[in-house]
């Protein structure tokens, strides 16, 4: 058996493991199974003001089975999940299974995926590059990046520290239909939080770089001073009074606004009405001039796989086209609730992407002429059932295209629905955040509450 020196253990060998569950829980009377076969490593350390902070090695293991008692259209389900491997406590973890599934109600909706959708290849998307980095370097690292942003100005007083995180996993993941398949992946980061003051008090600020492979990172000085800069752009904050302005989202924010939208069109919230959303396919829920991607085979990507945690193909799709809602994000139980098929989203989108329509930063700034950058949101207060929205938030008052001050203890308003219909360009300027990208977005007016 060949296996990484990153990991104890190699891939057959975890197989072998998902094997030994399935086998264990036919043996013992399941109807149906699958399992989830996973190890990770990695390495975090965090600075702060030049001093080390954290250093935190890591190095888990987990296996988890699911049954399911009877056949569809009715079926019993229960979930057990170890970390010892040993062959009498991967039985015992089948058995605990199928004993939460004797006291389940039965669910007309439980079960595998449908077997036409199971993956049938699983190509490789090149996601695993380890970072061969030890304490030292990685501390070295953490500290260029702090420095930087000192370097700036004698205003960057303190820090929340600088980190530097490399981490690497692999799984198999595997069902009673026959479908077995697995890899293993990286996950590396650059992170930093700096706090700027003056006589007027103290504003932080902070950014972030992440990648699959090392060398995609930011260079740690060039994202020091970008997050020191920031912090410094937000000395002498003003607040607002309250009014009706555009607000331009930074593409930080445009992403999260993008997740927003992903969960008001995921199967939870649709099947239980629980959503602005519901039955919603084939209406124009945004600007015409708005699509939304979700590309989950491109290599390398943070998140890219071939198959969801269910096993079902993943597949390149367009979800939002001239602003018409083309497609939701579905598993295999919401399918099913929903009268409809799986869409590969059992455990979440895929590298979704908000196409950009407008220019770079400066040119979406000049586009807006007037009105409010976000650079920071606050709170939670997003209602998904009526789609209201309402943030604490912070940024700078535009004029004319040009940035004139900073704006601190304000709140933006408005509804989700009119936001989406209200995108009036996404910007070129785009970054990754997770599972998704995007550039600036700029929605053509919101309520602004301030003084």
């Amino acid at each position: 058996m060949q296996k990484s020196g990153r990991f104890t253990y190699a891939h057959d060998q975890l197989q072998e493991f998902a094997a030994q569950m399935l086998s264990h829980a036919r043996r013992l009377g399941a109807s149906a199974c699958e399992c989830d076969v996973s190890e990770g490593q990695g390495l975090s350390v965090t600075v702060r003001k030049g001093a080390v902070d954290t250093i935190e090695y890591n190095r888990d293991k987990s296996i988890g089975v699911t049954v399911y008692i009877g056949e569809r259209p009715a079926a019993h389900r229960g979930h057990a999940s170890t970390s010892d491997f040993s062959a009498a406590a991967l039985a015992q973890t089948v058995q605990a299974a199928l004993a939460i599934a004797r006291h389940t109600a039965l669910d007309d909706c439980a079960g595998l995926p449908d077997a036409d959708q199971l993956a049938r290849e699983t190509p490789d998307l090149d996601l695993y590059h380890p970072w061969d980095i030890g304490t030292e370097e990685a501390i070295g690292i953490a500290r260029r990046c702090e420095a930087a942003a000192f370097a700036l100005s004698p205003k960057i007083r303190n820090s929340e520290g600088a980190s530097v995180s490399a981490q690497h996993s692999q799984f198999v993941f595997a069902n009673s239909l026959g479908f077995m398949a697995g890899f293993p992946a990286s996950r590396h980061s650059l992170y930093v939080t700096l706090i700027a003051e003056d006589a007027r008090g103290m504003r932080r600020d902070d950014w972030y770089s992440a990648a699959r492979v090392p060398a995609q990172l930011a260079d740690p000085e060039a994202l020091g001073r970008y997050a020191g800069e920031r912090a410094l752009a937000r000395l002498g904050a003003r607040r607002l009074g309250t009014r009706r302005a555009p607000v331009l989202f930074e593409a930080p924010l445009a992403a999260q606004l993008l997740g927003s939208f992903v969960s008001a069109a995921s199967g939870g919230n649709l099947y239980r009405k629980a959503t602005f959303l519901a039955d919603s396919l084939g209406k124009e829920m945004f600007a015409p001039g708005v699509r939304i991607d979700e590309q989950p085979l491109e290599p390398r990507a943070l998140a890219s796989s071939p198959f969801d945690d269910e096993g079902v193909a993943t597949r390149a799709r367009t979800v939002v086209r001239g602003g018409v809602l083309e497609g939701y994000f579905l598993g295999s139980y919401a399918a099913r609730k929903l009268g409809m098929r799986s869409t590969g989203s059992a455990g979440g989108n895929h590298n979704l992407v908000l196409v950009p329509n407008g220019p770079d930063f400066r040119g979406m700034l000049a586009l807006m002429g007037r009105g409010l950058l976000v650079t920071e949101l606050l709170g939670h207060g997003v209602n998904l059932v009526t789609g209201d929205y309402s943030r604490g938030a912070a940024g700078y008052w535009v004029e004319n295209g040009e940035i004139v001050h900073p704006v601190e203890e304000i709140t933006i308003a408005g509804n989700l629905r009119d936001m989406f219909r209200g995108i009036a360009a996404v910007g070129s300027d785009i970054v990754v955040r997770g599972s998704r990208r995007s550039g600036s977005v700029l929605v053509q007016n919101m309520t602004i509450a301030g003084e």
